[in-house]
């Protein structure tokens, strides 16, 4: 055995010593790329963290494995009126810690999920106001129709009014703080599994809820997670046997999984768009060499970006043909106008021209901020676009870092400090509204969610307004035509530049059965393991 080997079988070992223990047939162990920073439920407003807090916390609403909105911690609602929603919540629920569900859990986490610290807060506008009838009735009254107010409320999970203010938990913990809050190590939800022990960055581990209110498809008792950052060590962590279930499988490794005798990958196209996006709103970029002026509010440098990058390379070459170019910033699935719209073509001297036009004839120098352990290939993306921009005269200095830290910097709570950068977004909703109210809608309004993660604060009040009109329109094909128009606004502003939608690719061992849902958020409450 080599040098090289040796330390990465040490290396391999010294990480599965600390996962790996006797346990039943019932004990799925899982690994991902990333950590479980915050058991915080509005802390962070990303995907794999709401699948791993979904095993514990609950919405009033969930959806099912075909993404079809069902009943959860409320049982049904009705709209006695178009600006009021009635829910009947589930009686007879309990918390972890024995405290029952009512509706004043309800009040209270309307309340908290728009406090300032939460990372959730277009979950529920500020002005719809949240209205106990009585212990089982909740009512939300908005000042005007909205047929999807409850789209996005699967992942807005409720938690425990009792609990929070004797743990002094009332408000969220901000994905940039320094120090834990209790509700950032501890839980107290009502899913079906309880979180036994959290260690960040090392090992959660989840024991089956033996007082669910609900049915459990799956026959787990026990789930181990536990982050494992090298895609080589995760890997031989799945096909050793060490690992029930990978996420994600580096691409360059699929063909290997899937000839192995002891596991597969999962794969199917995601819902989630992979997308750059450009500081435009202040004065002086934060992180360039150009000073008193930003150059990304001028739209012909944003346009000269958007066609030096070859998406077609990056389908190809880092990809490996795993993503679908987008020309928008959401999924075709989800847009049923979609096929209007054709991605630019790639013109690098179009893209020198319209730089010299702009006052940068030798280029810029600028910071791009990119996740590493988010998405798939996520650093490589960022690495081809750095050699991509570099043609035409574009320096860029490429910070990539863990998810934890990638985010307590960029989002709202970290003061959206980036001037250059890559995100991924999977609508809460499954419609193009999300996007646009979330993503592409002006931040500027202090007492608006709008823009929450709009990180670069792109803002066109045209856009906004029928932004608006898409949210209380119910007729489908008025609804469309003005989601179109609103994208045909984005695309003249060259507002950002939308890559790809990835591919899922998760590593499964053949003794398990996971149902993969198109948005990635993989309860294991469905999975059965054999012996």
């Amino acid at each position: 055995m080599s040098v090289r080997q040796g330390l990465f079988a040490m290396t391999l070992a010294s990480v599965l010593a600390l996962v790996i223990s006797p346990a039943s047939s019932q004990t799925l162990r899982y690994a991902n790329q990333g950590d479980l920073k915050s058991l915080d439920p509005y802390s962070l407003n990303e995907s794999t963290t709401h699948a791993h807090l979904g095993h514990v916390y609950q919405g009033l609403t969930a959806r099912d494995k075909d993404l079809k909105i069902i009943p959860a911690l409320a049982e049904s609602w009705e709209t006695p009126e178009p600006t009021r929603w009635r829910f009947h919540l589930r009686k007879g629920v309990k918390f972890h810690n024995g405290d029952p569900f009512t509706a004043d859990d309800v009040v209270f986490s309307a309340d908290r999920v728009r406090n300032k610290n939460s990372n959730m807060q277009t979950r529920l506008a500020p002005n719809v106001k949240v209205v106990k009838v009585d212990d089982y009735t909740v009512d939300f009254i908005l000042p005007s129709p909205n047929p999807i107010l409850h789209s996005a409320w699967d992942v807005w999970y409720i938690m425990d009014k009792k609990w929070a203010e004797e743990n002094k938990a009332v408000e969220p913990t901000p994905v940039s703080a320094t120090s834990p809050s209790y509700a950032s190590l501890h839980e107290n939800g009502t899913g079906p599994f309880i979180i036994e022990s959290h260690q960040p960055g090392v090992k959660t581990v989840f024991k089956a809820n033996p007082n669910y209110w609900g049915k459990m498809e799956g026959n787990l008792k026990e789930i181990i997670f536990t982050p494992i950052a090298s895609d080589a060590t995760r890997v031989a962590a799945l096909l050793s046997g060490e690992v029930d279930v990978i996420e994600p499988v580096p691409i360059q490794d699929i063909s290997r999984v899937d000839s192995s005798s002891n596991a597969q990958v999962l794969k199917a196209p995601e819902l989630r768009t992979i997308f750059i996006g450009f500081d435009q709103t202040r004065d002086e970029l934060l992180y360039s060499n150009i000073k008193g002026k930003n150059p990304f509010k001028d739209v012909r440098v944003r346009e000269a970006f958007y066609k030096a990058i070859d998406i077609e390379l990056i389908k190809t070459r880092v990809m490996r043909g795993l993503s679908t170019p987008s020309a928008l910033m959401i999924a075709p699935e989800l847009f049923a106008l979609s096929k209007d719209f054709t991605r630019p073509k790639l013109d690098p001297d179009g893209a020198k021209k319209l730089l010299t036009e702009a006052g940068y004839p030798d280029g810029f120098e600028v910071t791009m901020d990119c996740p590493n352990d988010r998405y798939v290939n996520d650093a490589a993306i960022c690495q081809a676009v750095v050699g991509m921009l570099a043609r035409i005269g574009v320096k860029i200095n490429l910070l990539a870092q863990p998810k934890a830290q990638y985010f307590a910097k960029v989002l709202k709570q970290g003061g959206y400090q980036t001037s250059f950068y890559m995100l991924g977004w999977t609508p809460s909703t499954m419609d193009s509204h999300n996007v646009m109210y979330d993503i592409m809608g002006c931040r500027n309004d202090p007492k608006s969610s709008r823009g929450e993660a709009n990180l670069g604060g792109y803002c066109n009040k045209e856009f906004d307004a029928i932004t608006d009109k898409v949210l209380v329109e119910t007729d489908t094909a008025k609804r469309n035509q003005l989601i179109k128009q609103a994208y045909e606004i984005s695309i003249k502003d060259w507002a950002y530049i939308p890559l790809h939608q990835q591919a899922l690719a998760w590593g499964v061992s053949k003794k398990v059965n996971l149902p993969q849902r198109a948005d990635n958020l993989v309860m294991f409450h469905w999975a059965t393991k054999q012996e």
